[in-house]
């Protein structure tokens, strides 16, 4: 077998598709991909926008957002409810620190 530069990716990619099949990066791989996809969809709806194809680039970045929110939904609610009751603290101040002056 002769080696060139390919070889040894080729071997890289080989042995990370052999785990995978094994099962041993499935969950690693399995988040990591779904988060990349929509990334990747913002990344390329952003391009075209930015090539003249507004359209096709308005969709292609709508959908990524879409699909990086429902993927990112469990930390979305906590941040947002958290959010909510310090911003409704800060109204209680507010009220409290005006009423005294």
């Amino acid at each position: 077998m002769r080696t060139n530069k390919t070889s040894g990716w080729a071997i890289v990619l080989i042995a990370i598709g052999a785990l995978m099949l094994l099962g041993v990066f499935a969950p690693l791989f399995g988040k990591l991909i779904g988060l990349i996809f929509p990334i990747l969809m913002i990344v390329l709806g952003y391009y075209g926008i930015r090539r003249g194809k507004v359209v096709i680039g308005t969709i292609i970045l709508a959908f990524g957002v879409m699909g990086l929110l429902a993927k990112l939904s469990w930390i979305i609610g906590p941040l947002l409810g958290i959010a909510l009751v310090v911003f409704g603290i800060m109204l209680l101040k507010g009220k409290k620190s005006s009423k005294w002056m």
